[in-house]
């Protein structure tokens, strides 16, 4: 697969681009800001930067018409129109995390929020000292998960931690807490290369990588 990858320096992007290297993938176009390489059309144009740089990013998608992979955080309605829009011409998978684990946090909460719907709920969220959204990503896809209309939300920003997040249920006598942590980055980038994989072969349209994961199952 040939790719392109926005953001190929940053801390995510750096994983991604040696993963797909390390499966054999070639990469023939690479951005941040100051940089920029093109060696050839890719098959899939994939976005690990910031929300500053999404313009960037959906030019690109129109000049290679290539599928796209989008894992950028802090995303406004306005963005996900303009990947709607674009999806109505190229595959387009989005997601604010693309850990399978992740995946796995969202079924059991809306699980466990069908099971318990009267018990008090929280969710908690813990990242590196650099992330500039709060609440993270994750944590808002974990609320929609549930069938809730207000859940309280708390963030740390701690060091160089990968991601932590964790929703609790709470009745009178009992407490439960579905927790995910990702232990390295590499898992977000074994994710996205699933959904490169998976934009390949796909009609046009806006994926999520729950989608991804359980379309055919």
């Amino acid at each position: 697969m040939k790719f392109g990858l926005v953001g190929f320096d940053g801390r995510l992007g750096s994983e991604v681009f040696n993963l797909f290297l390390e499966k054999e993938h070639s990469c023939v176009y690479k951005y941040s800001l100051g940089t920029e390489e093109e060696t050839a059309v890719p098959d899939v144009l994939i976005d690990c930067s910031l929300p500053d740089v999404f313009e960037k990013s959906i030019e690109l998608v129109e000049k290679f018409e290539s599928p796209f992979i989008i894992g950028t955080t802090g995303l406004t309605e306005k963005h996900f129109a303009e990947l709607k829009r674009i999806a109505q011409k190229v595959p387009v998978v989005q997601s604010f995390n693309f850990s399978i684990g992740i995946q796995v946090l969202l079924q059991l909460a809306k699980q466990a929020d069908e099971i318990v719907p009267d018990w008090d709920v929280e969710i908690s969220e813990t990242h590196h000292r650099f992330k500039k959204d709060k609440p993270s990503g994750t944590a808002l896809m974990i609320k929609d998960a549930v069938d809730r209309e207000e859940v309280n939300m708390s963030s740390l920003r701690l060091g160089n931690v990968a991601g932590d997040h964790t929703i609790s249920f709470g009745g009178l006598g009992e407490v439960l807490s579905i927790n995910h942590r990702a232990l390295s980055r590499r898992t977000f980038a074994e994710g996205i290369l699933k959904s490169a994989e998976f934009a390949a072969n796909a009609k046009p349209g806006f994926y999520t990588f729950t989608e991804v994961l359980f379309k055919n199952k």
